[in-house]
């Protein structure tokens, strides 16, 4: 009785005229940003930032929220059409999507991705809703010792579940430490690299970091390449997925919404290894494994429920223990941060509206985006050809005017260009910048907590070992430590790279 009652209230928020035009306007703009290639979630939700702080945090989680999982919708219809993800977890869907398309059938394709998406949304909010409370009152009893061996872990796991080489996701996690600890020392009052620069007194801030990483670079990259979109052209007809397409599809739905809410909840790429994880448990169970890659829509519908199921994944770890687990959540966090909130299970409990409010929202964001996607499609199509020498100006001018306007500061317009060549560099040289962002976000905890338990100790660092969630952590972290470096060595002595180095 109590989730019912905990749900009035936040149908009761969601849906304030104010409250329900932002929800709207997030799975809007998410939609266009899934779309659009190159940008992606973190990077316009770094462009519009600098605008939820004039809002509610309530609205301000919404938006993003809408955004987010917007964007998980709208990357499929790059993927069908153009065979370009609009979004990294869109990738798997390039593989039977677009083949689809070229057969005639874009219109079942770009149809089962909306429901599969709709679908999942609505079972992993379910699951959000049972897990959260009882994950919330388990946190309550985690200090300061635990909170520091649970970011280490989670930080471990984003480096061992990269796309990347994890020695430059490790390298990218230093460094955003290390910017984070810019400014006023926590406990002596001392300043710490700021270098006699009174702009560092309070630290780097997180708008002009995530605009020049995400927004800024993404410009600067673009001017290396000189192709253009070009959109396969079909006509898109019956939308509606016939009924043998639904018998094909119904359990890989059913699976991918599982497996991608609970891989979503682990930290890092959870919703790109979510897609992966569905297409191959689809492979394997079909009986005709060979229509894989070939068209077969099964291949649409489970990676794409996947997709959107661990989008709502995400909020577990951010909402019960207030760490998050994707570079979206961290900047939510960083938003609900500056509005003096601290995410966590007491965040739960003394406000209920945001929690509450937000998973209503994504009730109500779930059905706007199923009647927005199939009647706009058109309209998504013709997006695609909005020129890049009109767009990235654009974003740069976003940037600029998000920037300058929360401080009115030409100090946080240099420190985003800055941000932006060291994201450029990133690109070019294949260093992501998520796993930054994140330790960026979570830098002060992560000192706060380690130097808590060390003062609690005097000292000692057997406060670790005498707490049994912090040692578990430490001992998963051994194992994982062990098994990227067993898994290393045996990539380096595998027959395939012996006979490329010999050819």
């Amino acid at each position: 009785m109590e989730i019912v009652s905990n749900l009035l209230i936040g149908f009761g928020t969601a849906l304030n005229q104010a409250n329900l035009f932002y929800c709207f306007l997030g799975v809007l703009l998410g939609t266009l940003v899934g779309v659009l290639p190159g940008i992606g979630p973190p990077g316009a939700i770094a462009l519009l930032l600098p605008i939820t702080f004039h809002l509610s945090p309530v609205a301000a989680t919404i938006l993003i929220s809408g955004i987010y999982y917007g964007a998980m919708y709208g990357g499929s219809t790059t993927s069908i059409l153009v065979n370009i993800p609009g979004e990294a977890a869109s990738v798997v869907t390039c593989l039977d999507g677009y083949k689809m398309a070229r057969k005639g059938r874009a219109g079942p394709a770009l149809g089962i991705a909306a429901f599969a998406s709709f679908i999942a949304g609505s079972f992993s909010l379910i699951f959000l809703m049972a897990l959260a409370p009882v994950l919330s009152d388990m946190a309550l009893k985690v200090g300061p010792p635990e909170y520091f061996s649970l970011m280490c872990l989670g930080m471990m796991i984003l480096v061992v579940l990269v796309r990347g080489s994890a020695l430059k996701a490790l390298a990218m996690i230093l460094l955003g430490l290390l910017v984070s600890y810019v400014g006023m020392d926590m406990v002596t009052g001392r300043m710490r690299f700021t270098y006699g620069v009174p702009e560092l007194a309070d630290g780097i801030g997180l708008v002009p970091v995530v605009m020049g990483l995400f927004g800024i670079s993404e410009v600067l990259s673009s001017l290396d390449e000189s192709e253009e979109v070009s959109v396969f052209k079909t006509k898109i007809r019956n939308l509606f997925p016939s009924l043998q397409d639904w018998k094909d599809s119904i359990f890989p739905i059913l699976r991918g919404s599982i497996i991608g809410f609970f891989i979503g909840i682990l930290p890092g790429p959870g919703s790109t290894i979510s897609t992966f994880t569905s297409y191959g448990i689809e492979k394997k169970l079909s009986r005709h494994p060979e229509k894989f890659g070939t068209g077969a829509i099964e291949g649409v519908a489970g990676p794409e429920s996947a997709n959107n199921a661990a989008a709502s994944g995400t909020f577990i770890p951010l909402f019960t223990l207030g760490l998050p687990s994707h570079p979206v959540m961290a900047l939510l966090m960083g938003a609900l941060m500056i509005h003096g909130l601290q995410p966590g299970p007491l965040l739960m409990i003394q406000h209920k509206e945001i929690f509450w409010g937000t998973v209503a929202a994504m009730y109500m964001g779930n059905v706007m985006l199923l009647i927005l996607n199939l009647p706009l499609i058109g309209l998504w199509v013709r997006v695609l050809r909005i020129p890049r020498k009109i767009l990235f100006p654009l974003i740069v001018l976003f940037c600029l005017t998000g920037s300058y306007s929360l401080n009115s500061s030409l100090f946080d317009v240099g420190v985003m260009f800055f941000f932006g060549l060291v994201g450029y560099f990133c690109n070019r040289y294949d260093f992501e910048a998520a796993p930054m962002i994140m330790a960026f976000v979570l830098g002060p905890m992560f000192e706060r907590s380690l130097r808590q338990s060390l003062i609690s100790s005097r000292g000692s660092f057997r406060v670790f070992w005498d707490s049994p969630i912090a040692m578990v952590s430490f001992s998963i972290l051994a194992a994982l430590l062990i098994w990227g470096g067993v898994r290393r060595i045996r990539m380096k002595h595998s027959p395939e790279k012996q006979v490329s180095r010999q050819g």
